[in-house]
């Protein structure tokens, strides 16, 4: 991904805090901006996503964000989770902290029509090897979905919680967690967190919702396509485009395209 972002973006800060006595990770913030920019997204590409599909992925970005803000900085993930409910559909979500940035979209057309909910999750972190992990679900909760990817695949006691506002919180156990209180921890025992426990503040971290693709990004995907299937994109002369993380659509002269492909050679 480029570093730079848009400077008319809107940025949702995340704080994370160490919960002591209780060895917790907690993070939360306000992603009433980060969705304000994705309708907009939407707005600017004619798109569309039918309730409840819309709100799954609104949760699912606001999840990806706070999961993000707990891991180190260079870290990159994407997550495809397929519900069955309300109907068979993918939700797609990738982002990383450097830059901050998370963007996703809804997938209903070419998926698969049998199996159970599936969470898949793609890692990657320079100097690392790549990790993917996959795990079933029930249901078509996010956040659920979210915390049983933690106890599976992280090993790792996770509770989500949707306050007012579109605010979320994420706390997460540390080593030598307190795992009896972070499970039975209520929404109320949440909204007054401040008060009754010790959190100190370990960092803030700012996120958008941004894809960074541009036609230029797109033009490798053309350019590994059959020469019938080119044919066929640019039969009018010029082709459209839709990128696969964000949804937004582009399009291109054929005269452009060759132009960039010669410069590639």
């Amino acid at each position: 991904m480029s570093q730079m972002l848009e400077p008319d973006l809107s940025v949702v800060d995340l704080r994370s805090y160490f919960v002591r006595k209780r060895n917790a990770l907690l993070v939360r913030g306000r992603f009433s901006p980060l969705y304000l920019d994705y309708y907009l997204h939407l707005m600017q590409h004619a798109l569309q996503n039918a309730e409840p599909l819309d709100q799954m992925l609104k949760d699912a970005l606001a999840a990806l964000a706070l999961h993000l803000c707990s891991r180190p900085q260079d870290e990159s993930c994407a997550w495809t989770i397929h519900v069955k409910e309300p109907q068979r559909a993918n939700v797609f979500v990738t982002g990383s902290t450097r830059p901050g940035r998370v963007t996703g979209r809804v997938f209903t057309e070419d998926v698969r029509q049998e199996g159970e909910a599936m969470f898949i999750a793609q890692t990657t972190r320079p100097d690392h090897q790549p990790r993917q992990s996959m795990i079933e679900f029930q249901g078509s909760d996010m956040l659920k979905a979210v915390e049983q990817f933690y106890t599976t695949s992280e090993q790792r006691l996770t509770r989500f919680f949707r306050l007012d506002d579109e605010e979320f919180v994420q706390i997460s156990a540390e080593p030598d967690c307190d795992e009896i209180w972070l499970s039975e921890l209520a929404l109320e025992n949440v909204l007054e967190i401040e008060t009754t426990e010790h959190l100190t503040l370990l960092e803030t971290r700012g996120y958008v919702f941004d894809c960074g693709c541009s036609i230029e990004r797109l033009m490798p995907i053309i350019m590994r396509l059959p020469k019938d299937d080119l044919d066929h994109i640019f039969e009018d002369g010029v082709a459209q485009i839709t990128c696969p993380r964000c949804g937004s659509v582009y399009r291109t002269a054929k005269t452009s395209f060759e132009e960039w492909r010669q410069k590639q050679s």
